[in-house]
């Protein structure tokens, strides 16, 4: 059976896009730790960081580095986060998140009650820092679609 990720990836879900390429989706969380917080996610299943080949983990990290610039300059933080824990759901997937501090890094300070036009505001800011830093070719055309 397919993962919920394979389900947004799919079109099934709704989800919002900021980078599709022909290995990897990026799309925001629904539950934000801080505001631009992104999955990225390989496009075949893999349940676990241990399971992926060398060369898609090697892919996932630089679409991270990629995602990670443009949060920083779309919030100014002094930092990106990028965690992976794949608890949640058995699908690979590094957690990418602009941050200032330790401390705000965790799961507890996920924020499940945003409201959609937030979720949305967050993620149009990454997709635009993407365009930004010279990413456009990997901006989906619409926040909605994880179409190349």
């Amino acid at each position: 059976m397919a993962t919920l990720f394979t389900r947004i990836i799919d079109g099934d879900i709704p989800g919002r896009f900021v980078w599709a390429d022909e290995t990897t989706v990026a799309f925001a969380t629904i539950a934000p730790i801080t505001d631009g917080h992104v999955l990225v996610v390989p496009r075949t299943e893999y349940a676990q960081l241990t399971d992926a080949p060398d060369d898609v983990l090697a892919h996932l990290a630089a679409v991270a580095k990629s995602i990670g610039l443009a949060q920083q300059r779309a919030w100014g933080a002094p930092r990106t986060a990028l965690l992976v824990a794949g608890f949640e759901v058995p699908h690979l997937h590094l957690h990418v998140l602009p941050a200032w501090d330790e401390a705000s890094l965790s799961f507890t300070n996920a924020r499940p009650d945003l409201p959609a036009g937030e979720l949305d505001a967050a993620a149009e800011r990454v997709r635009t820092a993407l365009r930004e830093t010279g990413h456009a070719d990997h901006v989906p055309a619409r926040l909605g679609s994880a179409a190349l």
